[in-house]
């Protein structure tokens, strides 16, 4: 067979394997190496499986993945998404869907300490959800604005996202944290904007709950000084040049830890939970980079990248149409496929395009992160409207999907508006 046909053929058994629940790492490591040994030889095929697990756990530079994640779960089990959530609502709760409001807000702030957005929905689907409910929001409601707030979660930097993106394609991820500033207050207003417009078009579908004294309001701002402190300490560290992205990193999970520990939030088991909850999912990242950059071997042998960019570049429909048909398939992708196994799969074929049409790289990494946020929220599947389920069961899927909705619509309306506007993606990185 020529390398066209073992190509094709690798990309329908990848997801043949995927649609059997294999887990990804894994269905990827297996086409890579059967297709690469096939092309070359088998020996060479397996040494690849131990040199590359080696040189990618041992790698300074994949060391910011367990710091950051280390660092979310530290401020999870911290309690600090309850004391973003009633200071926001302290501010915002009288008003006509204000829950609402407070929730987006909250989910904003955990996401700029936390960067998962399948733990920020997790978070709030606990935290906010039951607070709705008991003050007369609709499920669909409730459960939409929780599953469209934890989209930020890989957003707003630190982003775990983010970070295999620059890793994957060698940008610079304290550019792309900073890069992804902007983009996340703009979605920030974009998704509160959609909840205030829903209660003016709608005055009795939502209800708002008594205004509080400026006294209450006070002393509920000053229990977020920790959630601040430790994202002016980690982004301010980044912009400023103190410490690389790694070292970032670190500093952030010692600094969640040690707000925490003074804060008497995080106790043995609160720690040893920490602990084992980053190390579960560091693994599970650790395996899909193994499995990614061996199937990445298979892709490079069957030249797939060029042969992609040759395709897309000749088609004639310029380069924005090019990039719609990009946006579209990850769009159809975020249906099927987790955020990091999408980036991973994906952007070592898509990035040689975007680099051969004159796009910005760092931009690119916000607008995708953006569309895959719009992917795990999007019917028919939505990693976060699966989150809400396992947390909220008296909850349908159809009554998620019904209140999400909205959300998506204000999702791709800001992610056309980042595409139109790039400034808001590079201004901040190019002033670093």
């Amino acid at each position: 067979m020529d390398t066209n046909t073992v190509a094709i053929l690798g990309f329908v058994v990848l997801f043949v394997l995927m649609l059997m629940r294999v887990p990804v790492g894994m269905a990827m490591g297996l086409v890579g190496v059967t297709g690469f040994g096939y092309l070359t030889n088998y020996e060479a095929a397996l040494k690849l499986i131990g040199q590359t697990s080696m040189r990618t756990v041992t790698d300074y530079t994949f060391g910011i993945i367990p710091m950051f994640l280390l660092m979310g779960s530290f401020v999870s089990h911290a309690g600090i998404s309850r004391e973003l959530f009633r200071a926001a609502n302290a501010f915002a709760g009288h008003w006509r869907g204000g829950l609402g409001v407070a929730t987006i807000a909250a989910c904003g702030g955990f996401a700029a300490i936390c960067g998962s957005s399948v733990a920020t929905a997790a978070t709030f689907s606990a935290v906010a959800y039951p607070e709705m409910r008991r003050h007369g929001y609709p499920k669909s409601f409730a459960a939409g604005v929780i599953a469209a707030g934890g989209t930020l979660g890989i957003m707003i930097p630190p982003s775990t996202v983010l970070a295999v993106y620059g890793i994957i394609t060698q940008q610079d991820i304290g550019k792309l944290f900073i890069a992804g500033i902007l983009p996340g207050i703009f979605e920030i207003c974009v998704l509160i904007g959609t909840v205030i417009l829903i209660g003016y078009l709608r005055p009795g579908f939502l209800p708002s709950v008594a205004r509080v004294s400026w006294q209450e309001r006070l002393q509920a701002l000053k229990d977020v000084w920790a959630p601040l402190l430790l994202f002016a300490f980690v982004i301010g560290g980044l912009y400023g040049g103190l410490f690389t992205a790694t070292e970032a990193g670190g500093m952030g999970a010692g600094g969640a830890f040690i707000i925490g520990f003074l804060r008497g939030r995080l106790g043995r088991a609160e720690i040893k939970k920490s602990l084992l909850e980053a190390t579960r999912t560091s693994a599970a990242v650790f395996t899909i980079l193994i499995g990614a950059l061996l199937f990445g071997y298979f892709l490079t042998i069957t030249q797939t990248p060029q042969k992609v960019t040759e395709l897309l570049t000749g088609l004639g429909i310029g380069k924005y149409g090019v990039l719609a048909l990009i946006l579209l398939m990850y769009l159809v992708l975020g249906c099927l496929m987790d955020a990091m196994a999408m980036i991973i799969l994906t952007v070592p074929i898509v990035f040689p395009v975007i680099v051969q049409l004159g796009f910005d790289p760092i931009w690119f990494g916000v607008i995708i992160v953006m569309t895959v946020e719009i992917g795990l929220i999007h019917p028919p599947v939505g990693m976060n409207v699966f989150v809400i389920k396992s947390m909220v069961p008296d909850i349908d899927f159809t009554t998620i999907f019904k209140g999400v909705l909205p959300f998506v619509a204000a999702l791709i309306f800001a992610l056309i508006v980042i595409v139109i506007f790039p400034q808001m993606a590079t201004w901040l990185p190019s002033r670093m």
